[in-house]
C-alpha cells in the first residue's frame, strides 16, 4: 500500500472539520506530526504506566555498586519477577540526595538479572498513574538481597550516571533534585531489574528517589 503525502508549509488557514487533507511531508521524506495530548498520556490512560518513589523525609541509604552484588542492597531497585509477560521500560528516574556524603561520589544506573526473587525485600508502594487503575507487574524495593545462596551470582553493570553528590552541608548544593527523563532507553524482561548505586556508598538516609516505568507485552 502506497501512502503519500505533501511537502511543503502548513496551511495559512485552520482546515474544516471532515475536511481530507494530504499527509504533509518534510523535505526528506519526513511525516510532520503533532502531538494532540501530552507525551505520556496515551499509556497513562491506557494504564500502562506507573510509579512509586521513597516515602518519608529521611530517605534510604544507597549502596556502592559491588555491594548489589550477592548481598544486601538499599537503594531504589526495580524488578520483573519471573513468569512475567510484559517487559519494564523505564521512562523517568528521580533522586535527591538530603545529607552531606562522605565521600564525592557519582549516582548512576546499573542493571542485572536474577533467576530468583530477591529475599528480604523492603517494599516501596506502586501507583497506576491512572488514578485507581490496576496494580504493576514490575517490583519496586528500597531494600532487596539478590543473589541468594541457593542461586547463580547475580553482576550488576553500571549503565548510566545521573549525577555528582559532594560532601558539602544541606545548606550548599550537593545534588539538584532532579526528573532524569529515560525515553524509553533501558527495558528490563522478566528477571531482569533497574536500581541506582552510589561510586561510594552514600550518607546515611540520604536518597529520595522515584521511577516511573511503562508495562509492554512480552
Amino acid at each position: 500500500m502506497l501512502i503519500q503525502g505533501q511537502v511543503g508549509p502548513s496551511s495559512t488557514q485552520s482546515v474544516g472539520p471532515g475536511t481530507p487533507v494530504a499527509v504533509r511531508q518534510g523535505q526528506l521524506g519526513d511525516v510532520i506530526v503533532s502531538e494532540l495530548h501530552g507525551r505520556y498520556y496515551e499509556q497513562a490512560f491506557r494504564r500502562n504506566l506507573f510509579s512509586g518513589a521513597i516515602a518519608g523525609a529521611t530517605g534510604v541509604t544507597v549502596s556502592a555498586l559491588g555491594v548489589i552484588n550477592n548481598t544486601a542492597y538499599t537503594g531504589i531497585v526495580l524488578y520483573n519477577p519471573p513468569g512475567s509477560q510484559v517487559n519494564l521500560v523505564l521512562q523517568k528516574v528521580g533522586y535527591a540526595l538530603t545529607v552531606a556524603q562522605a565521600a564525592a561520589s557519582a549516582l548512576s544506573i546499573a542493571t542485572g538479572f536474577s533467576a530468583l526473587p530477591p529475599a528480604t525485600t523492603t517494599a516501596i508502594t506502586t501507583r497506576n498513574n491512572f488514578v485507581n487503575g490496576p496494580l504493576p507487574v514490575g517490583q519496586l524495593y528500597s531494600a532487596a538481597t539478590f543473589g541468594q545462596a541457593t542461586g547463580p551470582v547475580v553482576t550488576s553493570v553500571p549503565m548510566m550516571t545521573l549525577a555528582f553528590a559532594g560532601t558539602a552541608a544541606i545548606t550548599a548544593p550537593m545534588t539538584v533534585p532532579s526528573v532524569y527523563d529515560l525515553e524509553g532507553s533501558i527495558v528490563i524482561p522478566p528477571t531482569g531489574y533497574a536500581c541506582l548505586y552510589m561510586s561510594t556508598v552514600s550518607g546515611t538516609n540520604s536518597l529520595i528517589g522515584s521511577f516511573t516505568w511503562e508495562e509492554v507485552p512480552v
